[in-house]
């Protein structure tokens, strides 16, 4: 249960630590690329506004660069900006044939290779977009169409380069908190650790202190039923102490499985036992009008607790008979599905809500006090079973179709 405890607290911290730095960084990385599209556009705006070449201006001190030509808006760019940019552009028919190619602004790029580019961007329809690391506009001019290219690679090598190393920063940032978590949380849950061990140690001390006096009393009223006879009070005293018995050997026990000890586990033949089993209840089913039906897989056998899988299937059976409806139907199988042993129990019952479900492994916990009042019980049957489950390595739970059923089903690797 700690080791448990311990594993959800490093998952839950290293989750919530992925989501932040997911946000931030790309938060910052959807920024960073939204300011490197605007400012290739803006560039873009300009050749766009002199077809495909910067005009002929010039630049006071603040850095704006101002066209003679009346500008559709004023851009804000670096003197040297037309030094700068490497760019070329294809002028095209309205049917895609080639009129005029201009590669004088880039020597990366030749005639063949800009018609391809082109003739590329004039297939897909678009306005604006990248190709390669290429942005470009394409618009019509009268009777043409006229695509401009910008090379952006130092730009986007440069995003690149942040969007890796913020990558590689994340990783080793996890690993690093990882480490520490790992470190910290067994210091985190030690208390807790210290007091769950103190409760178990209390819970099995105690119920080893409680049998002896139990056991005295029970000797003490079977001496006085043979002194005086039997009366209503030593009868009392007897059902009581006996229940408080069983209550205290389920605790003990309860107890002893969640430390999960190395029990011997041996192969033996599952199909057998639980035939044996199903039989003893048939005449408990008869007898309180209910109806018990098995389907076992024959020939199966399981490595376990022999004792443990023989107890764990008459809890099972027990609560199905005590917790089914009147005249209610039952029924128990068992069946192997490629390296995995199904054991399911279903009962059909009066009334079971969804909420209560991933509760019945709860210890005390009882889905109706009231009829839980009458069969008798005390809510450990099914945390013992589950206990039982879990220390062969299992999964056991529990559902229902309609709220009129209840079915339990116990999955152990064969």
């Amino acid at each position: 249960m700690i080791r448990k405890l311990r594993i959800k607290l490093i998952l839950a911290s290293m989750l919530s630590l992925l989501l932040v730095l997911a946000v931030i960084f790309g938060a910052v990385g959807v920024l960073n690329y939204k300011k490197i599209v605007t400012d290739a556009d803006s560039i873009l705006t300009i050749l766009e506004e002199n077809d495909g070449s910067f005009p002929i201006g010039r630049h006071p001190g603040d850095g704006q660069f101002i066209t003679d030509a009346p500008p559709k808006e004023t851009h804000r760019f670096s003197p040297e900006l037309p030094y700068e940019s490497r760019y070329f552009s294809v002028f095209l028919t309205q049917d895609g044939a080639v009129l005029s190619v201009n590669t004088g602004k880039i020597a990366a790029v030749d005639t063949e290779t800009a018609v391809e580019y082109a003739q590329a961007v004039f297939n897909t329809g678009n306005s604006q977009g990248f190709i390669g690391d290429y942005r470009y506009t394409a618009y019509d001019a009268e009777t043409e169409t006229h695509i401009i290219f910008l090379d952006y690679g130092r730009e986007m090598s440069s995003f690149r380069t942040f969007l890796f190393t913020s990558i590689g920063v994340c990783i080793l940032g996890l690993l690093a908190v990882l480490l520490l978590l790992i470190f910290l949380s067994g210091r985190i849950v030690k208390p807790f650790s210290e007091n769950y061990e103190k409760q178990k140690h209390f819970i099995t001390d105690a119920g080893h202190e409680l049998k002896t006096p139990l056991t005295i009393i029970d000797a003490d009223a079977e001496v006085l039923a043979m002194d005086i006879g039997e009366n209503e009070w030593l009868s009392d005293i007897q059902t009581q102490t006996k229940r408080l018995a069983e209550l205290t050997n389920s605790l003990i026990l309860l107890s002893r499985m969640e430390e999960q000890p190395q029990t011997e586990k041996i192969e033996f033949p599952l199909s057998d036992l639980l035939e044996e089993a199903v039989e003893t209840f048939q005449t408990l089913a008869r007898a309180r009008g209910k109806t018990l039906c098995s389907h076992i897989q024959p020939m199966l056998s399981m490595t376990g607790d022999e004792k443990l899988i023989r107890q764990l299937v008459a809890i099972l059976l027990d609560n199905a008979v005590k917790d089914s409806d009147d005249g209610g139907y039952i029924e128990f199988s068992l069946k192997k599905q490629k390296t995995t042993i199904y054991l399911s129990v279903f009962n059909t019952a009066e009334s079971i809500s969804r909420e209560s479900l991933s509760h019945l492994f709860d210890r005390f916990y009882r889905a109706d006090k009231s009829r839980n009042s009458k069969t008798g019980g005390y809510g450990l049957g099914l945390s013992i079973a589950s206990a039982i489950v879990h220390a062969h390595k299992g999964k056991i739970t529990a559902s229902t179709q309609n709220g009129k059923s209840l079915l339990i089903v116990a999955a152990f690797p064969s």
